[in-house]
């Protein structure tokens, strides 16, 4: 169970000196303090899990830092880390106004007393942020003279330049900057040129299903389309349904799971959402179900995967996880997703933000179906060997290891 909120207050002292009491490192004698924006499993999350996979097995008494409560906490505590719960402001789209921004900056400042009583409670030998959305975490590193990691996976290439600097300007304080894509490099690097001696690409590991349920031989009755993701304009789930009902007018059987939930402010979008799904040549044919991380069991009730995303993306670590399913994607044709999706031949690229084109190239898997289904077998086997989580934990801990000052051979996984 992760701790309540606000176990170290910003305004009440937990200690004597401010500081709770520090629970000793492990037999490697080094601690790292971890930061992450939320709390539940999506993909950045399951990324986190990974990356402090990395540096538990490698010997570091590792200590996450969450925003709230939620079924992320569990998976850490499971993997050997300690958790704690900070009520750290993140930057989320709403905030992206000079009121949001305003807002965002007081609790930015009002937060800090507490990340600097943490950091100095810890003595950490390194900090590692997952994010750039909480900024405030490079402003404690830096204060507290902490050499700071930053994993980007954000890649905002179509905000206007003013936006990409203010984003990417704080890295400027970290040590080292891991990426998880060339596109994100790209996007980083051109906003902050002095970043690129700094970073490096770490392609994501994505842990793979237990086994591997191969897709259905012939696809009688409805094709079952899957959506996995937040709900949001962003992400591109009502492009999903959009295309679920073009298929049914074109008289193909098509309907549509929905898995994911909303950020809390979004519930107008679900509410859009659920009205465009009431539409009479959908009734019944698009499911909500809510998140869960029980993916691999969507997956593999699926015949084809939907990663419609409107905007910009870093990467595509669904798309990925459909790759390591045996399920044949379809996925905007932009930034990272075409990265996720390169050299399958099981998986289509499609203009972003059209209802047709996702339609046509569902039309074009099903017509090719018994190919499609041997390449999507095939595909999986390439896309574990590419996204292994042992060589991402390995290139991961090295990273964090430089930023540390200590040697990779005194780390080596156990």
């Amino acid at each position: 169970m992760c701790p309540q909120e606000g176990l170290i207050p910003v305004s009440t002292p937990a200690g004597g000196d401010g500081v709770a009491n520090r629970t000793d490192p492990g037999p490697g004698g080094r601690t790292a303090v971890v930061a992450h924006p939320g709390a539940e499993l999506y993909g950045s999350d399951r990324v986190l899990l990974e990356s402090v996979a990395a540096l538990v097995e490698r010997g570091w008494r590792t200590v996450v830092v969450l925003p709230g409560t939620g079924p992320l906490c569990g998976a850490l505590e499971d993997a050997g880390a300690q958790v704690e719960v900070l009520d750290v402001p993140v930057l989320r789209k709403a905030a992206m106004s000079p009121r949001g921004l305003l807002a965002l900056s007081a609790r930015t400042l009002l937060s800090l007393p507490a990340l600097v009583r943490l950091l100095r409670r810890e003595r950490p030998a390194v900090l590692y942020v997952s994010t750039l959305t909480v900024p405030v975490w490079l402003l404690a590193g830096a204060l507290r003279r902490v050499p700071v990691v930053v994993h980007v996976h954000e890649a905002e290439a179509s905000a206007p330049a003013p936006v990409r600097l203010a984003l990417n300007a704080p890295l400027l304080l970290a040590r080292r900057v891991v990426v998880n894509s060339d596109f994100s490099l790209g996007v980083l690097t051109r906003a902050v040129p002095g970043l690129a001696r700094r970073s490096e690409v770490v392609l994501n590991g994505v842990p793979g299903p237990a086994a591997v349920v191969p897709p259905r031989e012939e696809l009688t009755g409805p094709v079952r389309l899957l959506y996995v993701g937040r709900l949001s304009s962003r992400k591109g789930v009502d492009v999903a349904v959009e295309a679920t009902a073009e298929l049914r007018r074109r008289g193909l059987d098509a309907e549509l799971d929905v898995v994911g939930s909303a950020f809390p402010g979004y519930e107008w979008f679900v509410e859009q959402l659920d009205r465009a799904a009431a539409a009479p040549e959908l009734a019944g044919r698009v499911r909500r179900h809510g998140f869960s991380d029980a993916v691999w069991d969507h997956l593999a009730s699926a015949d084809v995967l939907l990663v419609p995303s409107r905007l910009d993306e870093p990467f595509g670590n669904t798309a990925v996880e459909g790759r390591l399913a045996a399920r044949p994607v379809v996925a905007s044709a932009t930034s990272g997703l075409l990265e996720a999706v390169a050299g399958s031949p099981s998986c289509r690229s499609v203009t972003p933000g059209s209802g047709v084109a996702v339609a046509d190239a569902v039309a074009e898997l099903v017509d090719a179906w018994p190919e499609v289904r041997e390449q999507a077998l095939r595909d999986a086997l390439l896309a574990a060997e590419r996204h292994a989580p042992a060589g991402y934990r390995e290139r991961l801990a090295e990273q964090v290891a430089r930023a540390a000052g200590v040697p990779s051979s005194a780390v080596a996984a156990r």
